[in-house]
């Protein structure tokens, strides 16, 4: 295959997973703050800072409330990292790849791309902001089914899986970069009688809590759901299970390098971190590090495939 159609589909994979994340993302913290009394130092700008985004949203806005996040983080289209103009993205490299995917595909993308699009305004309502959200996850989970189930899990489909995985693992390890605020010798009274609710929401937000509940047979805490997310590696949303699904790509496809032994080495260094014997600000650093490995894995994946011109 080109090494430009292998690229799409990376690309196409990374923004509709980052599509869902954002939509989960939203859903799941309009349930939690309902939950919350005001003064818990969880509010909307916690989603702004997971993305990594707020030097752009504050260009744009003074205050981050519900109305403002809910706008940047959806429906602006001036923001690379909203949930529009991840899904545009998505649909432009599906557009040109077309011959390599079922026709499904094509047709699910298309769809939810016309929906969102002809439903800007409704993210300004919290219950039509809600149908809409619950819209995109069933429609990026139905993709998710319809390659699966329908393309053969060649060359094509392992490139979909590399740009899946890398982006969830990145996704997961933002995520779990709020622990820092949770687990602050700083933080208030009320912040810590209602911890659980927090843990849970981060579990929510990863749609982890069943399988937390099955595999950890324990009360909900800090140190069990920091481990689970990150050490597990048969919970699809953990980062040692994107880490392990990424290495299967890369071992089954041609001209690898060495990047099979560099995966060896970072499954190794996350199932060496230990959250139990370490302090708030040696876990942002490691989850830090991991985000700027992850960043490194990305640039070699690009240096190793897609600026050829053939992959055989």
């Amino acid at each position: 295959m080109l090494s430009r159609s292998a690229e799409r589909l990376y690309w196409l994979a990374r923004y509709l997973e980052r599509t869902e994340n954002i939509a989960r993302l939203v859903s799941v913290h309009m349930n939690l703050l309902m939950d919350l009394p005001n003064g818990v130092e969880m509010g909307w700008q916690q989603l702004v800072r997971i993305n990594a985004s707020s030097r752009q949203f504050y260009e744009k806005y003074t205050i981050a409330n519900e109305r403002n996040v809910t706008r940047f983080l959806l429906t602006d289209a001036g923001y690379m990292g909203s949930l529009f103009s991840s899904l545009s993205a998505a649909r432009e490299n599906i557009r040109t790849s077309r011959d390599l995917l079922p026709d499904e595909a094509w047709e699910q993308v298309n769809e939810m791309y016309l929906f969102v699009r002809n439903h800007m305004e409704s993210v300004h309502h919290r219950s039509n902001r809600i149908a809409l959200l619950d819209e995109i996850l069933k429609g990026c989970q139905r993709f998710t089914g319809l390659l699966s189930g329908y393309m053969s899990h060649n060359h094509p489909y392992r490139f979909i899986r590399l740009g899946k995985n890398i982006e969830r693992a990145d996704m997961t390890s933002r995520i779990l970069d709020l622990a820092s605020l949770l687990l602050a010798e700083s933080r208030s009274d009320e912040m810590r009688q209602y911890e659980t609710i927090l843990w849970v929401n981060i579990l929510k937000s990863l749609n982890a809590q069943l399988m937390y509940r099955q595999q950890v047979r324990s009360s909900v805490n800090g140190d069990d759901v920091l481990n689970f997310l990150l050490l597990n590696t048969i919970l699809p949303r953990s980062v040692g299970c994107c880490i392990a699904e990424i290495a299967g790509c890369i071992n089954d496809l041609p001209n690898n390098d060495t990047l099979p032994e560099e995966l060896v080495v970072l499954g190794a260094y996350v199932q060496a971190i230990d959250t139990r014997n370490t302090t708030q600000e040696q876990l942002r650093d490691i989850l830090d590090d991991l985000q700027n490995k992850l960043g490194e894995l990305h640039d070699r994946i690009a240096h190793n495939w897609f600026m050829q011109g053939v992959i055989e």
